[in-house]
């Protein structure tokens, strides 16, 4: 059973299409199929650059990422910067799609038959996440094999089973300097707890109150909210799902706490950028599921808090915005991937790779 693809909305009117003209090169890199976008659009006295990793939803293709890819390019590179740092794009297929597909029931949710959804659909996003890490570890020995051009900086951006991927990206990767996350969730026991919910899970439904006996569960496993602990971002700094989500909203992590999260938030996401983009009207990944964790994050980094770290992130909400990447979001996705590229530190310094 087919989803709607969310990056349709993106194409209308002539945002992405037609989309402009930029080069493209495929290369297998570790056994995955990448391809680059903007190669032959770099500017010769551009001797650093930065990749932007373009991660696609759930039930589509690297293919549908493209038009933004090349949007993205062109866009920057009516830039003067692009002078002086230049700018690829990166696709690829996640996990059990497009020409990796082993089993197309395994990227199906319960209501479509598949019983292991919550295992398959983490597992999926968690991999594409270190798929990610990886490419980015070899991908210049191919690009730039005997150039003295070097990756500076890395920006991931991801659509719904991308952003979850990329909120792991942000997450896990120093290399990662910002991520774009469209109709994302950075929260998998929230939003999966949802998506039981709507879905009348017996394991969710035949219990009082609902949903007491879901975690843990064979529509849960315990092994499987071990992993999210390990690996998912709200997780890991709101740990067990056990208080309401108003409390962790205003309430402020005991002196406890604060000694376990300082250090976790200075190694995952100090000196990084966020731009949080949600549909309002989202039914498939509602706002709400990540809610907690954005503005739990935001009151860290509010100025005067208590993470006086260098995270910057910026959470829009989009009315009447479904479960798509809307024209909306795709001009603010221009505007902070340019603002990214001209305030990163290495768009100043003297040359010096951080991979």
């Amino acid at each position: 059973m087919a989803a709607p693809n969310p990056m349709v909305s993106s194409m209308e009117g002539s945002l992405l299409n037609p989309a402009p003209p930029v080069s493209r090169k495929t290369f297998t890199v570790a056994g995955i199929l990448v391809t680059v976008y903007g190669l032959e659009e770099l500017s010769q006295s551009a001797r650093r650059t930065a990749c932007l990793w373009l991660l696609h939803p759930r039930l589509q293709t690297q293919k549908c990422m493209g038009p933004l890819a090349a949007a993205c390019l062109d866009h920057w590179n009516h830039h003067d910067e692009s002078q002086e740092i230049g700018l690829l794009a990166v696709t690829f297929d996640q996990r059990n799609h497009g020409t990796r597909e082993i089993d197309p029931l395994s990227n199906e949710a319960w209501r479509s038959g598949n019983k292991q959804h919550a295992q398959d659909m983490f597992s999926i996003y968690h991999g594409t996440s270190t798929d990610t890490s990886l490419l980015m570890t070899y991908l210049s020995s191919y690009i730039f094999p005997s150039s003295n051009r070097e990756i500076v900086s890395n920006l991931v951006l991801g659509v719904s089973l991308g952003g979850h991927a990329a909120w792991h990206c942000l997450f896990h990767d120093p290399r990662v300097s910002a991520a774009i996350i469209v109709i994302g969730c950075p929260d998998y026991i929230s939003l999966m707890s949802d998506r039981a919910r709507l879905s009348k899970l017996p394991s969710w439904t035949e219990s009082s109150p609902p949903g007491m006996r879901f975690l843990g569960s064979p529509d849960f496993p315990a092994a499987l909210l071990e992993a999210v602990g390990m690996h998912d971002p709200a997780a890991m700094l709101l740990g067990k799902p056990d208080r309401p989500v108003r409390e962790i909203i205003e309430g402020l992590p005991s002196v406890t706490e604060q000694a376990r999260l300082l250090p976790l938030l200075k190694r995952t996401v100090d000196g990084k950028r966020i731009l949080n983009l949600s549909g309002a009207a989202d039914k498939l990944v509602p706002y709400k599921c990540g809610q907690a964790f954005v503005e739990y994050l935001k009151r860290a980094v509010a100025p005067g808090s208590w993470f006086s770290g260098g995270l910057y992130l910026e959470d829009l909400q989009f009315d009447g915005v479904g479960h798509q990447m809307s024209p909306a979001m795709v001009q603010q996705t221009f505007r902070f991937v340019a603002d990214t590229l001209q305030q990163t530190e290495f768009a100043t310094a003297p040359s010096a790779s951080k991979i």
